[in-house]
């Protein structure tokens, strides 16, 4: 008996291996896979990482600083906003400044009133010494006449320390330098913000109050291109390029712009001032037509191949 459940023991424990062995050994499919991988669409192409930004001539994007430094009291526009040249953007606590102000302007009206006092007194002597000379001395017709020079002297100081107190206190409105869109705000009401920017307590540094871009149809590319690879760029007449959209099958061309010709370490992709690489790259810019069906965003990463234009045969076949 004991022999027999050993016997039937070892049967299922071999019909066990055997059936796990089957199951183990089934080749499961792969999923496939999300989106379809970037590929070269050139056959000498070469690779670039690239970064999206606002179109512009020159420069990324529009760092905006305030010259005066002060607490935020109002922010007047939303990121992502579309805005026109001279749209009032951020307002600075400037309750101090239009104190200055005022006082200066009560200076003016204090100086106006000596300079008035002083003319009438200079009026009255001459009137007084052109009835009769001897009324009047020829030192007090001078200390008048100098009187008159000095209030109206002061009147100007005055005037001009108000006009600079006036442009100062326009300083405290923060304004937009040009027509463009809202990329990023780093501050808010209440914060404090100086010539240097706004603190950011994730960073720990200083980062521009606003950012903003372009409002333009075309988008901008910057092309990381490595030094090694410098030399299989094309020539700027015959550069082609096509961006790959991370996450997806989308595929749009480029369009040359500029090269910036300066080769620097390759940081801006990780924004690390102080990061230590040995790599380093040749920015080259592309541009594109804002797709309507597709969202793009500035600081956007995506893949780019920069290819050559195929030149046409023009011989005649024989």
């Amino acid at each position: 008996m004991r022999n027999k459940i050993i016997f039937v023991l070892a049967i299922i424990g071999l019909l066990a291996g055997l059936v796990s062995a089957y199951i183990f050994g089934i080749e499961k499919k792969p999923q496939p896979p999300a989106f379809k991988p970037a590929s070269n669409p050139y056959a000498k192409g070469i690779y670039a990482n690239g970064i999206i930004e606002s179109y512009q001539a020159n420069g990324v994007n529009i760092n905006i600083y305030p010259e005066v430094p002060g607490t935020v009291s109002k922010i007047l526009v939303a990121e992502g906003a579309t805005i026109k040249k001279g749209t009032t953007l951020i307002l600075i606590d400037d309750a101090v400044q239009r104190a200055t102000v005022e006082q200066q302007k009560s200076q003016i009206e204090l100086a106006s009133a000596s300079l008035k006092s002083a003319q009438d007194q200079l009026d009255k002597l001459r009137k007084s010494y052109e009835l009769n000379p001897r009324s009047v001395s020829q030192s007090d017709l001078d200390n008048a006449e100098n009187a008159v020079k000095v209030a109206k002297a002061n009147v100007e100081v005055v005037r001009k320390q108000y006009d600079l107190g006036l442009a100062l206190l326009s300083k405290y409105t923060i304004k937009a330098p040009s027509d463009g869109s809202i990329l990023s705000i780093n501050t808010a009401v209440g914060s404090y913000i100086s010539a240097q920017g706004t603190y950011d307590s994730y960073s720990q540094g200083f980062n521009p109050v606003l950012v903003m871009g372009s409002s333009q149809t075309y988008v901008g590319v910057r092309c990381y291109i490595d030094e090694i690879l410098i030399s299989r760029l094309p020539q700027a007449s015959q550069m082609n390029a096509r961006m790959s959209i991370r996450g997806t099958n989308i595929s749009i061309p480029l369009e040359y712009v500029r090269v910036q010709p300066y080769v620097s370490p390759k940081i801006e992709l990780s924004s690390q001032r102080t990061e230590r690489v040995d790599v380093r790259v040749l920015p080259v810019i592309f541009r594109f037509e804002r797709p309507k069906d597709v969202d793009v965003y500035p600081g956007q990463l995506v893949d780019v191949y920069i290819g050559e234009t195929e030149k046409k045969s023009t011989g005649a076949q024989q």
